[in-house]
């Protein structure tokens, strides 16, 4: 398969998973705010979901405040920033035109009208009577797709490459979550893994699709380990960083050829720690530095399947571009520019 090719399918899939975690956790914050006393202040309610995003220089840049409507509106429409659902939503399309005959018709046309039916949505209207409604169509035109792109794509390398792009977005979403939650929604370093708030925590849960999961499991009150427990050593959990990994493994295992050797070692060590790992240790350890070095794991990783499969090697000689090419040409542009994840390529990119 072309680099190209492979390159648009991957962050076709990544960009639809971004805008699909953005409404998550969009609406787990908008329900928060409906619980009296669920914050000190509104400000410090909404500002965590700008550093889940790592958007908060951005967003200061543009807004004088931190308020309710300031934030949903940035998250959700704000064409400037580029983890936006809008941009990403844009983003996923004009990845997904520049390759349609790497695709099913039926692909094309569901995330054709995704964008088109986005288009035609009232955001004032949204904003002011309708974000919930918002959030569940993102996040069920996201399962469409999803549903869609394994009832009909063939099972070449582009299928696999396009959920190789949306488990390496997930794993870093989930981590990024849990790792706002303990490290910046907590009062104190003291009172990590102790008790908190039962509605904060159960909203972690509903963000992730875990809230009835954790029930089954656990038959017992919400607690902080058991949820890290879920969220980051259950592989049963689909939306685990263990079930990112196991999936990884398995899609970099089936890509043809050898030249991915040091990506499915570095996806190996990676599953390894997750399968072996006990929650006791990590919290004994540090959860927030267990998360840490993971995020930089992961990124390490993304960029070496940028370096390895979608980097066009025609273009330069192989030494002259950076582990991740397409993203250094866009610096300032990007988004999640954090070391803990790779720079997202510009929108502008994806056209043909």
């Amino acid at each position: 398969m072309l680099s190209r090719t492979a390159d648009h399918l991957y962050w076709m899939a990544r960009y639809i998973e971004r805008a699909e975690n953005m409404a998550r956790m969009l609406e787990v914050t908008y329900r928060m705010s409906l619980v009296q006393n669920a914050a000190q202040s509104e400000a410090a309610l909404w500002v965590p979901l700008l550093h889940i995003s790592d958007t908060v220089k951005e967003f200061h840049a543009n807004y004088d405040e931190v308020s309710a409507r300031n934030v949903i509106y940035y998250i959700a429409f704000d064409e400037r920033n580029l983890s936006s659902i809008y941009s990403c939503l844009r983003a996923a399309r004009e990845n997904a035109h520049a390759v349609r005959v790497a695709m099913s018709s039926e692909m094309w046309e569901n995330i054709n009208s995704l964008w088109l039916e986005f288009q035609q949505m009232d955001e004032k209207l949204i904003m002011d009577h309708g974000l919930s409604e918002f959030c569940d169509w993102v996040k069920s035109r996201s399962h469409l797709f999803r549903g869609v792109t394994y009832g009909t794509m063939l099972r070449d390398d582009g299928f696999r490459f396009t959920r190789l792009g949306g488990f390496i977005e997930r794993a870093d979403d989930m981590a990024r979550l849990l790792d706002v939650k303990y490290h910046l929604l907590l009062p104190s370093t003291a009172d990590v893994g102790g008790a908190v708030d039962y509605y904060e925590w159960s909203a972690l849960l509903r963000s992730a699709s875990a809230y009835e999961a954790y029930l089954k499991v656990y038959r017992d009150a919400v607690m902080p380990l058991r949820v890290a427990e879920l969220l980051v050593l259950r592989q049963d959990m689909p939306r685990s960083l263990h079930a990112c990994m196991n999936e990884l493994t398995i899609i970099l295992e089936q890509l043809t050829g050898n030249a991915g050797n040091e990506c499915k070692r570095l996806a190996g060590e990676m599953y390894s720690g997750l399968r072996y790992g006990r929650m006791e240790d990590i919290f004994r350890n540090g959860l927030h530095e267990f998360l840490e070095a993971f995020l930089r794991q992961n990124n390490g990783l993304g960029v070496e399947i940028q370096r390895t499969y979608l980097n066009a090697p025609s273009t330069k000689e192989a030494g002259d571009k950076e582990p991740n090419a397409k993203a250094s040409e866009t610096k300032e542009l990007s988004v999640k520019s954090s070391d803990a994840n790779e720079q997202k390529p510009a929108l502008a990119q994806s056209q043909s």
